[in-house]
């Protein structure tokens, strides 16, 4: 086990040490937690936003065992932890004040990806907000921009679902641990996001209940780690709501889509706009403009019926390559999440088949 790692995951379990001290803290330490554990009391207190109570906590702390068991659940799960202060921590989150101390993340998406957009709405869609969910991604698609949403009813699902269908990443952001899928109806969505270089990302520690409280405080990772949200349908209370504000805190361009006045779905978009905290859009072109996106496409993704017969191994690695290009094997032994056996095997018939090619220096790469 990872000393290092423990730490960091110990640093989540301090009573009176939330985010906001916990960034404090690393950013002290320079990232060595080690060093914060054998601070004395006073040189913590003295510490600019800490004090003497959450000094002694930190001091006092002897739970590391339940530290060593969410240590252990994430090795066995391979589940990726992001600690704040880490290089593979998400670059955006580390512009909010509160950026969450730990992130566990099982998936093939590039948090740090060039464009990021939040697509939020109600649980209980009309088929209008299920039309211009559906017509947003997949004008999006030819940008390869990252979806982001929080994989529950209505309008995060559709977007997930539309997300995969045109071959954008897409994660979602839990409100609850990676031990379980909530609402479970969206056990097959979440597997279908993975198979398609998607992902699960959350700070809560496995076995989190999705309690009520905790999805304001996913709502924040949404916000801050997209680069655009844009709200679909939404009355004037809700997580969606909750999301927009923050977004706006964050000084992150917000957009939402106009609906009839007398329609409760469209009350809180419409309020959005009314106070411009939100851009009025009806296109996703309106997005790609004031974002300044119109002159980035990226080149295309091969489309998924190609690999309608390959097997879920092949997929997996195929996956990896198609935003990355080209890896090296040992970065897809870490990342694939399978043996050695069966990655030699699934690229051999890949590389018989013509669609992939290795290179000198381990290196492999789609044709």
């Amino acid at each position: 086990m990872s000393q290092l790692l423990l730490q960091q995951i110990a640093l989540t379990f301090i009573p009176n040490i939330g985010c906001v001290r916990a960034k404090v803290l690393v950013q002290h330490f320079k990232g060595n937690v080690a060093e914060l554990f054998k601070a004395k009391i006073k040189d913590l207190a003295a510490i600019d936003g800490i004090g003497e109570v959450a000094a002694k906590s930190i001091k006092y702390f002897d739970d590391f065992a339940a530290a060593e068991k969410e240590l252990a659940f994430i090795e066995k799960y391979k589940i990726e932890a992001l600690c704040i202060g880490a290089e593979n921590y998400p670059k955006r989150l580390l512009q909010a004040y509160d950026s969450p101390t730990m992130l566990y993340y099982k998936g093939f998406a590039d948090l740090n990806t060039a464009k990021i957009v939040a697509i939020v709405g109600t649980r209980t869609n009309s088929d209008y907000g299920k039309k211009v969910t559906e017509k947003l991604v997949e004008d999006l698609a030819p940008h390869n921009v990252l979806i982001l949403s929080g994989l529950a009813y209505g309008i995060d699902a559709i977007a997930h679902k539309a997300a995969v269908k045109h071959n954008l990443s897409t994660v979602g952001v839990l409100a609850h641990g990676l031990d379980k899928i909530y609402p479970a109806e969206h056990t097959k969505l979440a597997k279908d996001m993975m198979t398609a270089n998607g992902g699960l990302l959350t700070e809560f520690r496995s076995y989190t209940k999705p309690d009520r409280h905790n999805f304001p405080t996913r709502n924040r990772i949404v916000a801050a780690l997209a680069d655009a949200t844009v709200v679909i349908e939404t009355d004037v209370k809700g997580g969606s709501m909750i999301t927009a504000e923050l977004a706006n805190g964050y000084n992150k361009d917000v957009f939402a889509y106009p609906g009839k006045t007398t329609d409760s779905k469209s009350a809180g978009c419409n309020n959005l706009i009314k106070k411009n905290k939100a851009n009025l859009i009806t296109n996703a072109n309106d997005v790609l403009h004031i974002m300044g996106w119109e002159k980035t496409k990226a080149k295309p993704i091969k489309q998924r019926e190609l690999f309608v017969e390959l097997t879920p191994n092949e997929k997996t690695i195929l996956t990896l390559l198609q935003q990355a290009d080209s890896l090296y094997i040992d970065e897809l032994y870490a990342k694939a999440g399978l043996t050695s056996g069966e990655i030699a095997s699934a690229l051999l018939t890949l590389e018989l088949q013509a669609i992939i090619q290795s290179l000198p220096g381990k290196m492999i790469k789609m044709i």
